[in-house]
């Protein structure tokens, strides 16, 4: 069986590896020229950091990451509105969670499919998808290049897919009404004292500090933006400036540390839950099936475990797509709904401009009972997977 992967992101390359290990034919075809790294880093929890164990890159995943123990909450005034407690986390699904830079995390699965035998086609950027004989997916990239394999995976992400548009008929993500600033911030002395995700809550405003190392760090500035602007590199600094000059020392200490190359400004677009992933021979993983916000947590996780379903749903199922299809759909529907879902309600309550609101939201995280939340993410986090007690 030919299996062709449209996409060489996360979602992409994990399924390429997921599907190789079961012996599949696996081709990556990406639109870039060289492989990219638009986000600046990933907090891998365990139910991702399970699957990554399944697809044999632990090991070199973890030599460079960081392992966050908690996850403290702050106001903008640096007030403490109480933490998460990650190692409960862990404890409960039998792995750590990691922080590591995007770019090493993709290149590190990106060299595990190498070492499998696979090779990515850079600068292939689809230019149409077309139902053929028996409605089978047919790929015509903008080179003129044409291909029909016997599977075709969509996990060519969220903001102009061309997998979705084939299932579903649109693929128009939905503006969330809010920007992010993000950045890789490195030093040549140690900058944190420990490894703990800082998450600072504003009014309207969000600033959240992932170490890796204590010399290395990535983050994220969001701010509500009513409508979608113009990215303009040469601002964003004085962007960030006017937005974080009443914030804390440190945080606009990390922030003014980080190479204006380093930082990347986001408009922040996610895709309302779609029940129907699948059409003919082309079946839908990663944003381009569920594209969660960041507030979410579990983009990049949930994208490792549609690698590890499809994987397992095709070798059952080699000789009928449908309902191999069908089954990791129905595997994955309701997880993935819940997380796009709740990373929507988080948002609206960060990105709030209501200064009424965001001081009641404050005080309801001081009051928040932590163990309870850390045990009640660990299980659904867990769900679907043989991990969790």
């Amino acid at each position: 069986m030919k299996i062709t992967m449209l996409g060489g992101g996360v979602a992409g390359v994990g399924c390429a590896i997921a599907l190789k290990l079961q012996g599949f034919d696996v081709e990556v075809y990406e639109r870039h020229a060289v492989a990219s790294n638009i986000g600046a880093g990933i907090v891998v929890w365990p139910n991702a950091a399970y699957v990554l164990d399944q697809l044999g890159v632990w090991s070199e995943l973890e030599s460079v990451s960081g392992q966050p123990s908690r996850m403290r909450r702050f106001s903008s005034d640096n007030e403490d509105l109480g933490a998460i407690d990650i190692e409960l986390i862990n404890r409960r699904l039998g792995y750590p969670s990691l922080s590591v830079l995007r770019s090493d995390f993709l290149g590190i699965l990106i060299a595990r499919f190498e070492s499998l035998g696979g090779a990515i086609r850079y600068a292939h950027d689809v230019a149409e998808i077309e139902a053929g004989l028996a409605g089978r997916a047919r790929v015509r990239f903008g080179n003129g290049t044409w291909i029909e394999p016997d599977v075709v995976v969509g996990a060519d992400g969220r903001m102009a897919s061309h997998a979705r548009r084939f299932v579903h008929g649109d693929a128009t993500p939905v503006y969330q009404g809010f920007v992010n600033w993000v950045g890789v911030c490195e030093s040549a002395e140690d900058t944190f004292e420990d490894i703990v995700v800082d998450d600072y809550w504003g009014v309207g405003e969000r600033v959240g500090i992932v170490p890796v190392t204590r010399r290395k760090a990535y983050w994220a500035a969001g701010a509500a933006c009513a409508e979608v602007g113009v990215s303009d590199r040469s601002r964003y600094r004085d962007e960030l400036r006017s937005l974080l000059c009443r914030w804390p020392r440190r945080v606009r200490r990390i922030v003014e540390r980080t190479p204006v190359e380093r930082i990347n400004k986001i408009h922040v677009h996610d895709h309302d839950p779609i029940r129907r992933w699948h059409r003919g021979n082309l079946i839908l993983v990663g944003d381009a099936a569920h594209a969660p916000l960041p507030t979410s947590g579990q983009g990049a996780c949930q994208a490792l475990e549609d690698a590890w379903h499809l994987a397992r749903y095709l070798k059952e199922s080699p000789g009928d797509l449908q309902r191999a299809f069908a089954g990791f759909t129905q595997a994955r529907l309701e997880k993935t709904t819940n997380i796009i879902m709740a990373g929507r309600g988080l948002a609206a309550s960060l990105f709030n401009r209501d200064e009424g609101f965001c001081r009641a939201r404050n005080e309801s995280s001081r009051s928040t009972d932590y163990p309870a939340l850390a045990t009640a993410m660990a299980r659904g986090w867990a769900q679907g997977l043989p991990i969790g007690a």
